[in-house]
């Protein structure tokens, strides 16, 4: 434990000092639950809250790592020292990235001021490693100035993005077909710039007028304009408004006061993602055996229980078991 104590305020002070070899092995050791993986975020978390943090969602083949590609190189030709999550679907056979964005991203890798990051999804929900925030913490801590959060494309399930970004870009391509059906699902109240690539294709300009006729209802009930913009992200077009676009919505956030509620959303969703983290931790490693979930495995697969009748059965039991605990400690 002492040598385990002590690598890690190594690491932790060569990350201090800047070493992108170290903000590297720091993600490492938060993506994969490391020994000591909490005490890092605890000490790296008070030099976060100051970057932009955006989101870039929608549907697969939509043009998104293209655009995250484009963005990047717009903030770092500005000046601006760019941190990019890219999140990856699983690999079926190893459990990590298929890493297809890396690969996409080569050059991008090359510019100063620019560290991209490939994290597989690992089964999570809403399109999102179940790390990302940790990752995105780190990066921000490491003194990145904008936050470009790409996630893996799976549609209507990326609610999750909401509460790691201040600003979420959502894009179509004209085959997405009725983009006032497609939005009817919920992915409307996700973002605030909407982006119609891909737009030298027939049926952008339809698709681009349908998603203004969706937003103006939205746009009546507060300040912010919801901006539809059509971009050929291969081709460089729209990419400077978009980046602007971007600033622009950041800017109207801290001017209104918003971006204080925003940020304390985050926080707490910083906390329950923490706890949540923890008591998972606890429970699946630290109190039950793993011949327990191997038992009850055997009992679903033959039938005699479903996974929510032994869920319950496993943590009424773990209750019991701490209860007694609880009054063992009470009586001495």
């Amino acid at each position: 434990m002492a040598d385990s104590g002590l690598r890690a305020r190594e690491l932790l002070a060569r990350f201090r000092q800047g070493e992108r070899l170290a903000l590297a092995r720091t993600i490492s050791v938060v993506e994969n639950r490391e020994p000591g993986y909490r005490d890092l975020l605890a000490a790296l978390y008070p030099q976060t809250g100051h970057a932009r943090r955006v989101g870039i969602t929608g549907p697969p083949g939509s043009g998104k790592s293209t655009l995250v590609d484009r963005l990047a190189r717009a903030y770092a030709t500005k000046g601006d020292r760019v941190g990019i999550v890219a999140v990856d679907p699983t690999s079926p056979f190893t459990g990590g990235a298929l890493l297809g964005d890396r690969v996409r991203m080569t050059d991008l890798s090359d510019l100063a001021g620019v560290f991209i990051r490939s994290m597989a999804t690992r089964g999570a929900a809403g399109g999102l490693a179940a790390a990302t925030r940790d990752v995105t913490l780190v990066l921000e801590a490491f003194g990145f100035d904008v936050l470009l959060i790409e996630t893996v494309g799976v549609g209507q399930i990326e609610i999750e993005v909401m509460n790691i970004c201040d600003s979420v870009a959502l894009m179509f391509v004209p085959e997405s077909g009725d983009g006032v059906q497609t939005l009817k699902a919920g992915l409307i109240e996700i973002a605030h710039i909407y982006l119609v690539n891909k737009a030298d294709r027939p049926g952008a300009d339809q698709l681009a007028s349908e998603l203004d006729q969706v937003l103006a209802e939205r746009r009546g009930q507060g300040q912010w304009d919801y901006p539809v913009i059509t971009t050929e992200a291969v081709n460089r077009k729209g990419i400077e408004r978009v980046a602007g676009e971007l600033i622009r919505h950041y800017d109207f956030l801290r001017s209104g006061g918003s971006l204080v509620r925003v940020r304390r959303k985050q926080a707490a969703a910083d906390l329950e993602n923490a706890l949540r983290d923890r008591v998972q931790t606890y429970l699946l490693t630290d109190v039950l055996p793993p011949t327990v979930i191997e038992q009850y495995a055997q009992k679903i697969a033959g039938g005699t229980h479903d996974p929510f009748s032994a869920a319950e059965e496993i943590w009424r039991a773990f209750l019991t078991r701490a209860g007694e605990i609880r009054k063992q400690e009470q009586s001495r």
